[in-house]
């Protein structure tokens, strides 16, 4: 059996929905963009996933790569001098209290997972890309 569509006046186009396919508009803090593979919400705040660069000429966010955030420091990757400069300049960059930025995994790799605690994940983005192009 086959069912007939109700006849409407002139067939008139169903309303436009808001915010893209989703439907829904961005929050305030999220990234209006596609959504970045390095940055994801976590419990209590933003999780970071990082590439980082040792013993660089100078601290600095440099961009995306290889599907994480990369991040040169001048610090040299001994007794731990490396993931304390990172987790500071993180914390300096996105302006909340050093004990906020936690190292969650990655501790002696180059590939770091970072929690900073307190921050949306679309306020981390916007700060820290923001360095990367200045």
């Amino acid at each position: 059996m086959t069912r007939r569509r109700a006849q409407g006046p002139a067939d008139e186009p169903a309303p436009a929905r808001r915010g893209g396919p989703g439907g829904r508009e961005p929050r305030a803090g999220e990234p209006s963009g596609p959504p970045l593979p390095w940055l994801r919400e976590g419990a209590g705040g933003a999780v970071l996933e990082l590439v980082v660069q040792p013993r660089a000429s100078r601290t600095r966010v440099v961009g995306e790569h290889d599907g994480r955030l990369k991040v040169q420091l001048a610090a040299p990757p001994v007794d731990g001098e490396a993931n304390a400069a990172l987790l500071a300049f993180l914390a300096d960059a996105l302006s909340v209290k050093r004990a906020d930025v936690a190292l969650l995994a990655g501790e002696t790799g180059r590939r770091k997972r970072v929690r900073i605690a307190g921050v949306a994940a679309g306020a981390a983005a916007a700060a820290l890309l923001g360095m990367a192009k200045a």
